[in-house]
């Protein structure tokens, strides 16, 4: 780790409106899903608190069943690129598929963000899990699960390939000599695997922190076993102790079969702080959450979960009954996450979608009981952050940034400043060595 004395981290959705229709918010544009200005206050918001990062969430394919934010929206290489130019220091991370797209294109944009910021790209590398997208990149639907993850797989290698395609200083760029680049730090990739066929090199250069830091949010058992053998760090829906214990031990097993070390991988639960005076403000915050939530929009959040299943041959106030295998192909980890979640608290279809539409969770109350609860869940060791959900947007991240960020300060827990300019850094990540730089060294040593 590049700082010796572990810190809390966090990061923030990049979102422009909380819940299905948060839009019809009275403090809210109507348009705030492709309203740009919106977008930098949050980016603002999130450098006011010192967040690590600022976590794009993406999909390429929409219904009229879609909720409202998902129907016109930027795609995350140009908003990102966008924001790179008005903010200074929060990490910038990106949704980008391995299913439908060219792993060089891929990894092509983001080593041009990670220049461009300086040094504070991240990469959500997902497989894509909706149904219906795959019609939109020339296929009939998207691959079966394991199918998916093999191609994630080779990608991957391929992108972090790719990445090491020019030496640290390899760029020389001397006038005098008329020298421009070190063309003995230039390396093609020659790939040729199962899925991909890849020369390289990347037309981009190192970034200052060497290589966009790598983020997964797969909780299937492939997803695990992927961001254990490559993740910089894991989007987790584990919040509570029992769950997110078993998911770190899981996790941290993993990367050591891999021949990680344990702190190689950050874990990042979702949470939604909801802050007020009393415990009572904090509820009734939450509650209006709700009053922009009819149980059709609630429906419409949980059926993307489930392959768009029509939930709707269902009694409302009854409990859920067996789906069987339902979003086995889809959003896998997430879908088996909710059916177990109903099942263990007996909840109704209507408690069900409500709880998926706008959750609530263990971290609403006052802002001492809000720092506590973070606090004791981080001090466990079995998280190293969170990804903040914020109530809503920007409003509920500057309550937190008021409230509970100087708790957490003053407990010696949290930055009261940057400690870097790259995302890599700030994270207290190690910096990757080239792995023809590493390879020069041993021969060097060996000769």
């Amino acid at each position: 780790m590049t700082h010796g004395r572990r810190q809390l981290k966090l990061g923030t959705f990049l979102s422009a409106f909380s819940g299905p229709n948060g839009w019809r918010h009275p403090s809210v544009p109507a348009d705030a899903a492709v309203n740009f200005e919106g977008y930098k206050k949050v980016a603002a918001a999130a450098e006011e608190g010192l967040y690590d990062f600022l976590f794009n969430a993406d999909s390429a394919y929409i219904t009229k069943d879609s909720i409202p934010y998902f129907l016109s929206r930027f795609e995350p290489a140009t908003v990102l690129s966008a924001l790179a130019a008005v903010t200074k220091n929060v990490g910038l991370v990106g949704t980008f598929s391995t299913s439908f797209s060219e792993p060089f294109t891929t990894a092509r944009q983001l080593a041009s963000l990670d220049k461009l910021s300086g040094g504070r790209a991240g990469w959500n590398a997902v497989t894509s899990a909706l149904e219906g997208l795959g019609r939109n990149h020339s296929h009939d639907k998207i691959h079966d699960h394991s199918l998916r993850y093999r191609i994630a797989n080779e990608y991957l290698d391929v992108v972090r390939g790719l990445w090491d395609s020019w030496e640290d200083d390899a760029f020389v760029r001397n006038k005098e000599t008329g020298q421009y680049a070190d063309l003995d730090k230039m390396h093609t990739l020659d790939h040729v695997g199962e899925f991909f066929k890849v020369q390289g090199p990347l037309n981009m250069e190192r970034s200052p922190q060497g290589r966009p830091v790598i983020f997964q949010a797969g909780g299937s058992e492939e997803g695990k076993d992927m961001a254990a053998r490559v993740a910089d760090a894991i989007y987790s829906r584990h919040s509570d102790v029992k769950r997110a214990t078993e998911f770190h031990l899981d996790l941290k097993r993993r990367a050591e079969a891999y021949g990680r070390k344990r702190e190689d991988i950050l874990i990042f639960p979702q949470i939604t702080p909801i802050v007020g005076a009393t415990q009572e403000e904090a509820n009734d915050k939450y509650q209006q959450t709700l009053e922009w939530i009819d149980i059709d929009a609630a429906l419409q959040v949980l059926r993307r979960f489930f392959s768009f299943f029509d939930f709707g041959q269902f009694p409302l106030d009854e409990p859920l009954p067996d789906l069987g295998d339902i979003g086995k192909d889809s959003f896998k980890s997430t879908a088996e996450l909710y059916l177990q979640m109903a099942k263990e608290e007996k909840l109704t279809l209507r408690q069900l979608a409500l709880r998926v539409a706008s959750p609530k969770g263990d971290f609403v109350g006052t802002p001492l009981q809000v720092a506590d609860r973070i606090q004791s869940l981080w001090e466990s060791g079995i998280v190293d952050g969170f990804v903040l959900s914020a109530h809503l947007v920007p409003e509920g991240l500057h309550e937190f940034n008021k409230h509970v960020i100087p708790i957490l300060q003053e407990r010696g827990i949290y930055r009261t400043a940057y400690e870097s300019d790259t995302l890599r850094g700030n994270l207290g990540l190690d910096y990757p060595e080239n792995r023809h730089s590493a390879a020069r060294n041993r021969s060097s040593v060996h000769s």
